[in-house]
């Protein structure tokens, strides 16, 4: 299309440039960061962190303190039981899909706690 051509006529013209070639790569260069992280011993900070931030979506799931499959949660934010047809012989109805989505929220919870305390050079 007439916009793909445009799109590609400024690039090629961005990269033939030395002076917007040059400013570009200063600009990329001066805004990288790079962080390491890493889970050195099971008692690290990180692990800690982790290991708390999954374990609590995962015990609220559990015990009926956020929405799950089989407790959907309403407009008005209220639970209430419904049948979803998944199987579960949890007492207390948690599913596998429950597990497998809180244990994913717990664990972008964390990466995000982890990377924030990094960045502001708390960790």
């Amino acid at each position: 299309s007439r916009r793909g051509y445009k799109l590609d006529t400024m690039l090629a013209l961005r990269t033939t440039s030395p002076q917007l070639t040059k400013t570009a790569a200063t600009r990329t260069q001066a805004r990288r960061t790079h962080h390491v992280v890493r889970a050195e011993y099971l008692g690290s900070a990180t692990n800690q962190i982790m290991i708390l931030a999954t374990t609590l979506p995962l015990v609220a799931g559990r015990f009926g303190l956020a929405p799950t499959a089989n407790r959907p949660a309403s407009a008005g934010l209220k639970m209430s039981p419904r049948s979803s047809g998944l199987v579960s012989n949890d007492p207390a109805g948690l599913t596998a899909a429950d597990v497998l989505a809180l244990g994913a929220f717990g664990h972008a919870m964390g990466v995000g706690i982890v990377l924030g305390m990094k960045g502001i050079g708390a960790m």
